[in-house]
């Protein structure tokens, strides 16, 4: 009997578990609607994030007001220099263009509160220096007409408002004096919200909100995030949203769910070691945003920057796990991007100008990564990156060379010989592909192997 009892009572367990594995059907609904939505931008896969404000003027990153503890009226001098004279949105979407990005998202209002858009909920906003001129809408303009999808960043904290308390990373978090003022919270989410609901009703079709960023307790209801996200679907439908309007507590696969109030995950400064996925094996869309240098905003200071050759590595690592990349540039003050990540753009324009076909629509292949590089795939082809040094014939194992239609470099369209074996080595599943006899690749950074498949 205790036998019995004891099977019984596994298999209720056992059926629980299974029961409790099977996404609900409202689930099921979000996670169909959220992948429809995010195709567009799993086809892209590049795209240019702008950090753009007044932070430009100390040049010393955008969380210098955090970082050094500076009041408003500390910070006031700032906000009174930044005029930037030299801003050309024009200029920016054509280097956007030649480095290969399909989508941009730019800096509406970062976390100290000062806005590049005209709100009419505040006076704390660029337009009020510049003759009227509103840097988002210029923005907008300039990238939508080089065909580049177009978002906007927008900070749910805000350092300057009244009503925004001194919590988390705030410049006077420190400070207890500040800390007992009447800080109506209801009154800061209704000017938040309304900033939002102005960026969405008033610039015509947006491709992407990107929200940033949930802390502690300053998660998902505590931002009436569900009305957000309500609001802002209504007023663009088919907007993608990021992750950040809630603080994600997933810690694996086994755990992780798509969020119901964004459409992809944002890891930062890195990428992931796995393509992303929830508890019941469906991929979720996601995202690296990377510095072109070290931080976000300028910086006089920063000269650590990123070589085309890792630039490129990264965006392919990204492809390969089903992921995007998203690249940081932060204008100066005047408005300008600084010349040297003009120069690492160009240079990754000119990998992409030849090697694009192996990034745009492309995902990650069930073969194991290589020792020489990685795979991106499409539909029944398979792009071969070799990425790193290889002495002898470039092994795709793991091939079906009976499968194989041909292969051929991607640059120059010349097909390459294959064969099973090489210098005797009779394993199973080997497609050596002579590449030639020459000590370096063809293509710096990364040359790409185009592997058609039958």
């Amino acid at each position: 009997m205790r036998q019995l009892i004891f099977a019984l009572l596994c298999f209720a367990f056992s059926y629980g578990a299974m029961a409790q594995d099977k996404p609900s059907e409202a689930y099921q609904e979000n996670y169909k609607q959220v992948m429809k939505r995010t195709e567009w931008w799993r086809n892209d896969r590049f795209g240019m994030f702008i950090h753009f404000g007044a932070y430009a003027v100390p040049g010393r990153g955008e969380w210098v007001k955090s970082n050094e503890r500076l009041t408003t009226e500390q910070y006031q001098k700032y906000i009174d220099a930044f005029v930037p004279a030299d801003l050309d949105a024009k200029k920016w979407a054509k280097a956007a263009k030649a480095a290969g990005m399909k989508y941009a998202v730019l800096t509406a209002k970062h976390h100290d509160g000062y806005c590049l858009f005209d709100s009419k909920l505040t006076d704390y906003k660029l337009g009020n220096k510049i003759g009227g001129r509103d840097v988002v809408r210029e923005f907008l303009d300039a990238f939508r007409a080089e065909g580049i999808k177009v978002g906007l960043y927008y900070s749910i904290i805000d350092w300057h408002h009244p009503d925004y308390p001194n919590v988390g990373n705030h410049p006077q978090r420190d400070d207890k004096e500040y800390g007992k003022r009447n800080f109506k919270w209801d009154n800061y989410l209704k000017y938040m919200h309304g900033q939002v609901d102005e960026l969405t009703k008033n610039y015509g079709k947006l491709d992407i909100m990107w929200f940033d960023y949930s802390f502690d307790d300053y998660s998902g209801d505590k931002w009436k995030a569900k009305e957000l996200v309500a609001m802002v679907r209504k007023n663009q439908p088919d907007i993608i949203l990021d992750n950040r309007l809630e603080v994600h507590h997933g810690t694996s696969s086994q755990q992780r769910e798509m969020s119901m109030l964004g459409d992809f995950e944002t890891p930062e400064q890195g990428v992931l070691d796995a393509p992303l996925m929830d508890k019941y094996g469906n991929p979720i869309p996601w995202e690296t945003c990377l510095t072109i240098n070290s931080v976000w905003g300028y910086s006089e200071f920063d000269n650590n920057w990123k070589t085309p050759e890792l630039i490129v590595h990264t965006l392919v690592n990204c492809v390969s796990k089903n992921g995007n990349l998203l690249l940081n540039v932060g204008p100066n003050a005047n408005g300008v991007i600084p010349e040297e990540s003009l120069e690492i753009l160009n240079e990754v324009g000119k990998w992409m100008t030849l090697n694009s076909q192996s990034i745009y629509g492309c995902g990650g292949a069930t073969l194991a990564k290589p020792e020489w590089g990685r795979y991106t795939q499409k539909g029944n082809t398979l792009y071969a990156h070799w990425l790193y040094p290889n002495l002898g014939d470039i092994n795709a194992k793991g091939v079906d060379s009976d499968k194989v239609k041909g292969i051929y470099m991607l640059y120059s369209g010349a097909e390459l010989p294959f064969q099973k074996t090489w210098w005797g080595n009779l394993e199973k599943g080997n497609l050596f592909i002579n590449t030639g006899s020459r000590p370096q690749k063809p293509v710096d950074y990364d040359t790409v192997l185009k592997i058609e498949m039958k």
